[in-house]
């Protein structure tokens, strides 16, 4: 038993000898190690106007560029649509002009340019027909004297028509009735104000109908003219019946003894059966009254071409364009 009791002591002295040796190596590592400061707590800037000498980061903004609208581009006019036709004879003619003698490549370029022009087959062959036969008789030998020679019978074509406005003087409780007629947008209401200011001008007292009953502010533009032109207007309820409106005007007119009554209409395809029925019957109810019609004036977009030869027939057939 004695030598347990040994053994233990022994253990215990060693233990013992450990842990001295544990503390002292501790000790003197606190004692080599540099002590380190505790860190400050982080310091706020104060409130308000920052101090002198203090640098402030401020964050760039996003800036917004405004919306830029572009102009909406304005519309060409009659001389800038009339372009291409008219460099198609101006480049042909200084062709030939350029040339010794009339051949065979100057019919060419001449029939070309009329084609290219939308003059129409038929019309080509006529112009260029008679031009043949004069050259053939030696009346012209030059082709400047066949351009001048063209453009003479092409002028004499459009002269020879009836240009005057047809008014039936008369009993001023039975006015004439001008009807404007034509396709959507070649300007039938503008017409009807221009008209109005030149036959008040003229010193002839006219009344606007508004018998266009389709069309947005129609009737707003119209009254526009009307004031401009110092003439009175009868307008009816937007998606109305035109020939009632139409007839009202011209009962107006009647009991106020103006000779004069310009109706708008709405514009129509002239390829629409049921539309140029209405338009038919606008006429029969403008004369079944006390009115008069004495001119239906169809409106063309001088640009048309060969289309408004169709457009003519058709609205002629409708409502008799004198």
């Amino acid at each position: 038993m004695e030598w347990i009791y040994l053994v233990l002591i022994g253990l215990v002295v060693l233990f013992g000898i450990g842990v001295l040796v544990v503390s002292r190596r501790r000790a003197q590592r606190s004692i080599e190690a540099p002590s380190r400061p505790a860190p400050s707590p982080p310091t706020r800037p104060p409130k308000g106007r920052p101090s002198r000498g203090t640098l402030v980061e401020e964050r760039p903004t996003d800036l917004v560029e405004p919306d830029v609208v572009e102009a909406p581009p304005e519309p060409a006019t009659l001389r800038q649509r009339l372009t291409k036709a008219r460099s198609a004879f101006t480049g042909a003619f200084a062709g030939i002009r350029g040339r010794r003698a009339i051949d065979d490549e100057t019919w060419d370029d001449l029939e070309e340019a009329l084609l290219r022009a939308d003059v129409g087959v038929t019309v080509s062959d006529e112009l260029l027909g008679g031009l043949r036969a004069r050259v053939k008789a030696k009346e012209i030998t030059e082709p400047d004297a066949l351009l001048d020679a063209l453009a003479a019978e092409m002028k004499a074509r459009l002269v020879g028509a009836d240009r005057e406005l047809q008014f039936e003087p008369g009993d001023a409780t039975s006015p004439n009735v001008w009807m404007f007629v034509g396709v959507n947008g070649v300007g039938k209401t503008t017409t009807i104000g221009k008209v109005a200011k030149q036959q008040r001008d003229g010193g002839r007292e006219v009344l606007l109908a508004a018998g266009d009953t389709f069309r947005a502010a129609a009737a707003e533009q119209l009254e526009t003219w009307a004031e401009r032109a110092g003439a009175p207007m009868v307008r009816g309820n937007e998606g109305g019946d035109p020939s009632a409106v139409v007839y009202d005007a011209v009962e107006s007119a009647s009991s106020r003894s103006i000779p004069l009554v310009l109706a708008d209409t709405a514009g129509r395809l002239h390829t629409k059966t049921n539309l140029m029925d209405e338009l038919s019957k606008v006429r029969r109810v403008a004369e079944k009254g006390a009115g008069r019609v004495t001119e239906v004036l169809l409106v063309i977009d001088a640009t048309t071409g060969q289309n408004g030869l169709a457009q003519a027939r058709q609205f002629e057939q409708a409502t008799q364009v004198s």
